[in-house]
């Protein structure tokens, strides 16, 4: 794995470790790699109550998380997430923004 986490690598290990059908990575520290919100679909979230699946995804990414200073997920199963996204006329809503302006932290440099 390489020093510095991107976008690109969360979505490849989540989409791997979580056999996930629909990931969405926001890196909301202007590209410094220490603050990502996400969106991840996962059909192993059956049945799973909202802790258990943060706590698939913290297990899944521990060595990732461990490295950087805030992530956050929303975590859903398919039926969940096509639900959501019928219900906004097929758009995704893609991952949580809170605490953030402009979806970027404050006072993180770029």
């Amino acid at each position: 794995m390489s020093d510095q986490i991107t976008e690109a690598s969360l979505k490849e290990a989540i989409t791997e470790r979580l056999n996930a059908i629909h990931v969405e990575i926001t890196d909301m520290s202007g590209g410094c790699g220490q603050s990502f919100t996400s969106l991840i679909v996962s059909p192993q979230f059956e049945k799973q109550t909202s802790l258990k699946r943060h706590r698939l995804v913290n297990a899944a990414l521990k060595e990732e998380i461990a490295r950087i200073h805030a992530w956050s997920a929303k975590c859903q199963t398919p039926a969940e997430f096509e639900r959501d996204r019928a219900a906004r006329g097929g758009e995704t809503e893609g991952p949580p923004l809170d605490g953030t302006v402009n979806g970027k932290v404050e006072g993180v440099k770029d």
